[in-house]
């Protein structure tokens, strides 16, 4: 019996902080970042001001959840479109991360504005920034599919590039992981990754809509052009 109560509590106590961050995002998807309140979420849920205290310390530490929760589930959706391709597919791959990154932001955009966009104001992030996990794989994600490409990125190698211009926690995590890709590498890397987020990032604001009626077709020649950039293969990327 004792066990069955505990499991019983635990389960409640599970769902109520799942409502409690259903409602942080759907608040701050009606009212912006600075509309996420312990004590609005708590009229929400008919709970008193002081019982979700019980829940989150401070509005800071649900901020914090909330965005490690996104930003996992981030990239868990890309990676496993990444990895339903073979290793050898290295333009597939890369359309597949990229296509994956629109397609959950598309669907999620509270949680990309929360994870890309408008800062919380107020918010002080823990020491390490918020999702360093999440944050980590992401990186290294898009580290793999520059070190995959660059045997064939001879036009896009900078040899000017050093390891100096980048900051040093993000050099040794990729230096770690890729002990033979170059400074330049992660340069490409970062290049990468404002190409995919850029015209995501017009989309989920609502920038594209006045200008276009096909964002996706948009999308697609775009990443069609960086991976010609590349010097991939033109059959992996789809033609």
């Amino acid at each position: 019996m004792g066990q069955q109560t505990l499991g019983r509590r635990a389960r409640l106590r599970a769902q109520t902080i799942a409502d409690i961050k259903a409602t942080a995002l759907r608040h701050m998807a009606e009212g912006g970042p600075d509309a996420i309140s312990l004590r609005a979420i708590a009229r929400d849920l008919e709970m008193s001001g002081s019982a979700i205290y019980s829940y989150f310390d401070t509005r800071d530490a649900l901020i914090t959840e909330l965005i490690d929760d996104v930003y996992t589930a981030l990239v868990d959706h890309v990676e496993a479109a990444r990895d339903a391709l073979p290793a050898d597919d290295v333009a597939g791959r890369m359309l597949a991360w990229a296509t994956a990154l629109r397609s959950w932001s598309l669907a999620n955009p509270q949680g990309f504005r929360l994870i890309y966009g408008d800062p919380v104001p107020g918010y002080q992030a823990p020491p390490g920034g918020p999702a360093p996990e999440a944050a980590k794989r992401a990186c290294l994600g898009l580290a793999g599919l520059v070190a995959a490409a660059w045997p064939y990125a001879e036009a896009v190698q900078d040899d000017d590039c050093s390891w100096e211009a980048f900051a040093p926690e993000l050099v040794e995590t990729v230096r770690h992981a890729f002990p033979g890709l170059p400074p330049a590498a992660l340069a490409l890397a970062l290049r990468l990754w404002g190409r995919m987020h850029g015209l995501v990032a017009l989309e989920v604001y609502g920038h594209l809509g006045p200008q276009t009626r096909r964002p996706d077709e948009l999308y697609r020649a775009e990443l069609r052009d960086l991976i010609r950039s590349l010097g991939l293969p033109a059959a992996a990327a789809g033609g």
